[in-house]
């Protein structure tokens, strides 16, 4: 609890890139324990904020967090694959409270928590929201503004609030773009 509070944003900056090959802006607020895992190649923009202090945070390589991001892994953690994307503004929320007495007030009730898993390669638009409980299958894309909570299979583009598949991804052998990433690809 210390280190969240007194540890200097230049220095977790550092520490992940040491521990992790990750590269944290010492503008983002990231929290280090022992509940997070960041991938070599992640990348922590400027004004994101990274909880794990209440739960697991693990994502795969070359995984990528704008500017604006919030991430708060519950008990039920958050677990990422590898090359997911999140476009400025997405929160990614793994627990919920409860509210089942009309006479307690929520702080009071407790917490849920079901945990968030986005599979590999998931491209999530700017200002989506995603909720506990919540599964995102690989190769899928968030359009942006959308409030994902539920579950959702591979190769699907979902959309709205709450979302919805829009479109079945096809599943054709390296792409559409001949297997070509980054800008030459059109990103």
């Amino acid at each position: 609890m210390v280190r969240r509070f007194f540890l200097p944003a230049p220095l977790v900056s550092v520490i992940a890139w040491l521990k992790w090959r990750a590269r944290v802006s010492p503008r983002a607020e990231v929290e280090v324990s022992s509940n997070l895992t960041l991938g070599p190649g992640t990348t922590v923009s400027s004004f994101a904020k990274i909880k794990s202090s209440q739960g697991a945070l693990v994502t795969g390589r070359e995984c990528g967090f704008a500017s604006g991001c919030f991430v708060a892994p519950g008990p039920g953690g958050i677990s990422m694959g590898d090359e997911v994307i999140c476009g400025p503004n997405v929160v990614i929320i793994a627990m919920n409270y409860r509210y089942q007495s009309l006479r307690v007030p929520f702080a009071r009730q407790g917490v849920t928590s079901l945990g968030v898993r986005i599979g590999s390669n998931v491209w999530i638009g700017a200002n989506s929201t995603i909720l506990d409980g919540a599964e995102i299958g690989d190769n899928s894309i968030v359009v942006a503004n959308s409030l994902v909570n539920r579950r959702f299979p591979a190769n699907v583009i979902i959309q709205g609030n709450p979302a919805k598949v829009v479109l079945q991804r096809p599943a054709t052998p390296g792409g559409a773009d001949g297997g070509r990433t980054g800008a030459g690809a059109g990103a």
